[in-house]
């Protein structure tokens, strides 16, 4: 009697197969651990302007920057701020309740990475896109810094698989596209567009009334959406747009430095394009990494720590990248670039230029901003007389609770359309004035803001150095001076004796020597 061969592929042969993938996942999987630990004490100071916001959410103000007075919109992550005020109204820490989440997050986009790597390019798609996420050190400071990078990131990825499955005719669920780009634009407005070319691929290609239902649903929401922040805040474009939107120059610089940092990536994502096999996989990851980064190369944006904003398209180009080199025939040519690719992301993130400030960032700001505004709410300053002008609008304001002028202008509406600050600081006479200055002693202005001029009349209660050239100032009322400035100088003079004590400098070796000092061998 003939055997007959029904397909089916023994167990043995089948876990044999899967072993390699396996092994491999788990140590991306260690890698990507480690380096979480590593970047762990991070909290970036803008975070907290979104925190600002979410507790203020939770308290029941609505998202507002000061409870009492003129509404603005000093946030691009509407629904970021939102799971952080839930995070705020369960009675969290916002920071370690925003960590956890973008590790959740980043370990799902790893996920993506090894899941679709392998799917369309087997072990090598895996080793080349995951590899060179794992490896690309800025990844993990951007997970444990508080903001939505790692949430947009991921999210994004996720956008892109769904377009690659509906190019192989692969089933998708008809409700995802449309409200992934709803939730990609409510994280941050340029969303929308980054969503862009993969909705209308599937918008396109998709079949029956389910799109048009689910379209039509999440065109409805979004309006809504508009329209209410529209009348809630009162002007058209959040507050940080009028402040930092169409510096070209600086845009030209953004996008020559990130196309360097990623030269290997987009290289092989670009030569999909070649290829008529995966040229329409290249055409929608190539359309998808150019619409998302065209804000930030006609916008030149700021607060753009260790590539923040490159990093929302960077594991697009890990999984092109790797799409790329597991398709090529010349296994050899294939295992060359590869190479390059992952080691150029290894060796790019590690060379960052400002790592040193930001890898001992967490510190820093605890000893300085943090400090600071944990004093200030200490403070003996009766509750009408809660007012602060700071320039660092972050963890001061969060921490201290006080109404607070941000005279850079993201959290006001008045300054951000040219107001000048030192003229709104003094007609505002707050109780408190925290000046940022190159030392104890400032000098010169800031931001336009005429320190000398603005805190005539005020008393200097506390200088606190947040690292080597880098200070905060305290000015207070002199009826206020006392209380203020006691408070502030022991939450200071506490927080140095456990965050580098004796330690100042913004370099990678200070990092690298408390990472050591953890480890417990």
């Amino acid at each position: 009697m003939t055997a007959i061969d029904t397909g089916t592929v023994p167990e043995e042969t089948r876990t044999t197969r899967r072993t390699p993938l396996l092994v491999v996942s788990l140590v991306l999987v260690a890698l990507f651990l480690v380096g979480a630990w590593a970047a762990w004490f991070l909290t970036i100071d803008d975070a907290f302007i979104s925190f600002r916001y979410s507790a203020n959410l939770a308290a029941g103000h609505g998202p507002v920057w000061n409870v009492d007075g003129p509404r603005v919109e000093g946030f691009t992550n509407f629904a970021w701020v939102v799971w952080s005020g839930l995070g705020a109204w369960l009675g969290l820490a916002l920071p370690l309740f925003t960590k956890v989440t973008s590790l959740v997050l980043g370990l799902g986009t790893l996920y993506l990475l090894v899941r679709e790597g392998h799917r369309r390019a087997g072990l090598t798609g895996v080793l080349v896109g995951a590899g060179a996420y794992v490896v690309f050190l800025p990844t993990y400071f951007h997970i444990t810094a508080g903001l939505e990078t790692a949430a947009f990131a991921a999210v994004l990825l996720r956008v892109v698989v769904l377009g690659l499955r509906v190019l192989a005719r692969e089933p998708v669920r008809t409700w995802e596209p449309p409200v992934l780009l709803l939730l990609l634009g409510m994280l941050r407005p340029e969303g929308v567009l980054a969503a862009l070319p993969v909705f209308v691929v599937w918008f396109v290609r998709e079949r029956g009334t389910k799109r048009w239902v689910w379209t039509g649903a999440a065109v409805v929401v979004g309006a809504a959406y508009f329209v209410w922040r529209w009348r809630f805040y009162g002007q058209l474009l959040p507050n940080t747009f009028y402040v930092k939107f169409g510096n070209l120059d600086s845009g030209w610089l953004w996008t020559k430095h990130t196309t360097l940092l990623l030269l290997p990536l987009l290289l092989l994502t670009l030569s999909l394009l070649i290829r008529k096999a995966t040229r329409a996989t290249g055409g929608l990851l190539v359309g998808t990494v150019a619409v998302t980064y065209l804000t930030y190369a006609v916008s030149g944006p700021t607060m753009d720590y260790l590539d923040r904003f490159a990093d929302h398209a960077i594991p697009v180009l890990c999984l092109g990248a790797g799409i790329a080199v597991g398709t090529l025939t010349q296994r050899l040519v294939g295992a060359v670039l590869g190479l390059v690719a992952v080691g150029w992301s290894a060796v790019a993130g590690a060379t960052a230029p400002d790592l040193g400030v930001i890898a001992n960032y967490g510190p820093d700001l605890q000893r300085a901003h943090i400090a600071i505004g944990k004093g200030l709410a200490e403070a003996d300053v009766p509750a009408p007389a809660r007012s602060l002008a700071v320039t660092d609008a972050g963890a001061i304001p969060y921490y201290s609770g006080w109404a607070s002028i941000d005279y850079i202008g993201l959290n006001d509406a008045a300054i951000a359309r040219g107001a000048d600050p030192t003229q709104v600081v003094m007609q505002a006479r707050p109780t408190v004035i925290v000046v940022t200055a190159n030392g104890p002693e400032p000098a010169g202005t800031r931001y336009g803001f005429d320190f000398a001029k603005a805190t005539a009349g005020y008393e200097k209660v506390a200088a606190v150095e947040m690292r080597a050239g880098y200070w905060q100032d305290v000015y207070a009322l002199p009826q206020y001076a006392s209380t203020v400035g006691e408070h502030v100088r022991q939450r200071a003079d506490a927080a140095r004796q456990v965050n580098d004590p004796d330690r100042a400098e913004a370099t990678v070796d200070r990092w690298l020597d408390r990472l050591r000092s953890q480890l417990p061998f």
